[in-house]
């Protein structure tokens, strides 16, 4: 489902995670410059479905025009507040998958973990969260009065994409207020568990109410989702509540691999792997697609955004590196890895200094040429560290998308290789399954990745450090880094360092109560209910 000619409903003047709607900092403005009410956006099933489109839409893009002019968050640079460009900011940067060279006010917190309260990029990713609970509230409260099945499918995926914001809240924030109404009370805050419980109910109750596998238009949830959500909260569950669930994750992980979805290794380019088509400008035909679970998808020409792959891959796209060889019209000088990341693939081939230049994983996607393997201060040249070109806006057949500003690549939220990851991990943590499948499923990503059984693996190389890994190698970039490494212990202690961690060049261990984001200022002052999260 592409997003054109959305029609947007109003909604209440209390956003739903209890902060004003008139903040001057960010303020929220989710109005149709067409004055559409919603009487007229529910008054059929296909009126409602423009309505749901926004909910995708609002994950995906910034405003009501695109790229830029009419933005639904202000106080924030349009295109810095898009939420995957944000997720990214906080799920990547502060770990030892990325670097940024760029100086704004804030940024380079992240990977300094020295950010604040007072962060706009913390903020933002709040109120960008907190709108997207805020539409599925009012869509669902309004698209409750069409019955039909098709408009309860509607409410599902309403309700799945609310959830998803919530896992993500979860992650992030830890307590924070559970709003399934529109009220212009302020909510009370709920505790991390109180969430996890919230988001685990909801998930369980949509595998009955979603479509079946495979029965939706690409770029719309089926209950495939929430079997695969489920994997991925169960996994962290002991993180979030205290009490393991690997038995858990382990079947629900089954379940989605077990369905109509399938790991693409459909190499449309003919150049060894279908890896890369993943990553490409036609990632929703290529046969990349059929991994996807829940992408959100982006349009050169109808969906235009600052955030998204233009800032994957323009914003990894700088010196001397040529921006036409991923499709794009020039690069912004920024985004790089650490050779902590760079480590975690095997090299075939180094430089005259013992810098790696090659690697039999062809996941492995790095420009080096011109490129320092070491990263010397933060911020700085973009040729300090190895840039990353797994993102593209080439085509398989090596064409540029629609535009050259803006990619046509999607972006998975949720992909099958994520799950066959989990199910691994919940195998090996002591929740069931069978190791030989754990192998099998790893061995599918491998086998891709270098394009033959080369890099196959055996029952002894499964263990948790292994798995680490290759969720690192397999998953880079796409989010997940952070919670990784505090599901494992290592992203504030001593016991794993990357360059820069904790703002020194070698790594130091920061304070454990770095594993969670502070609550931004601007909801703390707008809601005196709020609680603070320790250390902030």
């Amino acid at each position: 489902m592409k997003f054109k000619n959305l029609k947007i409903y109003a909604l209440a003047t209390i956003i739903a995670l209890g902060t004003s709607s008139c903040l001057d900092d960010l303020d929220q403005t989710p109005l149709d410059p067409d004055a559409t009410t919603e009487l007229d956006v529910f008054a059929n099933e296909q009126e409602a479905k423009g309505a749901l489109s926004k909910l995708y839409a609002a994950l995906a893009l910034t405003g009501q025009q695109g790229p830029a002019g009419n933005p639904d968050i202000g106080g924030i640079d349009e295109g810095t507040s898009q939420f995957t460009r944000m997720h990214y900011t906080h799920q990547v940067l502060t770990t030892d998958e990325a670097v940024v060279g760029w100086g704004d006010p804030g940024l380079p917190d992240f990977h300094a973990m020295s950010w604040g309260a007072n962060n706009d990029f913390t903020t933002g990713l709040w109120f960008r969260l907190a709108q997207e609970v805020s539409f599925t509230n009012a869509f669902i409260n309004n698209a409750s009065q069409l019955e039909s099945e098709e408009a309860s499918n509607y409410i599902a995926e309403a309700r799945f994409l609310r959830a998803y914001a919530y896992s993500v809240l979860l992650d992030i924030y830890g307590s924070v207020p559970i709003v399934t109404e529109i009220s212009s009370d302020l909510p009370m805050q709920s505790s991390r568990v109180d969430v996890f419980n919230h988001v685990e109910a909801e998930l369980l109750d949509l595998v009955d109410n979603l479509k079946e596998p495979g029965t939706n238009e690409y770029g719309r949830v089926d209950k495939v989702a929430a079997w695969a959500l489920l994997s991925r909260l169960y996994l962290n569950a002991e993180v979030y509540t205290g009490t393991a669930r690997y038995t858990d994750a382990a079947e629900y992980a089954e379940m989605a691999i077990n369905s109509t979805y399938q790991i693409n290794m459909n190499d449309a380019n003919n150049n060894g792997t279908a890896y890369d088509e993943l990553f490409l400008a036609d990632n929703d035909t290529n046969g990349a697609q059929n991994e996807f679970i829940f992408p959100l998808r982006f349009d050169g020409l109808e969906s235009r955004t600052y955030g998204g792959p233009a800032f994957l891959i323009h914003g990894a796209t700088g010196g001397d590196m040529d921006p036409a060889s991923l499709g794009i019209n020039g690069g912004w000088d920024g985004l790089r890895t650490t050779k902590a990341l760079v480590e975690k693939f095997q090299a075939s081939a180094f430089d005259s200094e013992g810098a790696p230049t090659a690697w039999s994983d062809r996941r492995a996607m790095f420009y080096t040429d011109g490129h320092s393997y070491e990263i010397n201060t933060i911020p700085n040249a973009f040729t300090d560290g190895y840039a990353v070109i797994k993102f593209s806006n080439l085509t398989s057949n090596g064409n540029p998308g629609k535009d050259v500003e803006f990619p046509d690549t999607d972006l998975a939220l949720i992909r099958l290789a994520e799950v066959h990851l989990n199910y691994a991990e919940a195998v090996l943590r002591g929740g069931g399954g069978d190791t030989g499948t754990a192998v099998n499923l790893i061995n599918q990503l491998r086998t891709r990745a270098y394009g033959d059984n080369s890099g196959n693996i055996n029952a002894s190389n499964l263990t948790l450090d292994f798995i680490l890994d290759e969720r690192a190698r397999e998953l880079y970039w796409e989010g997940f880094r952070r919670t990784d490494l505090i599901r494992y212990g290592r992203f504030t202690t001593g016991n794993y360092l990357w360059p820069f961690k904790g703002n020194i060049p070698t790594g130091t261990a920061v304070p454990s109560y770095r594993r969670l984001f502070p609550i931004p200022i601007d909801a703390m002052e707008a809601n005196s209910n709020y609680i603070q999260n320790p250390g902030y």
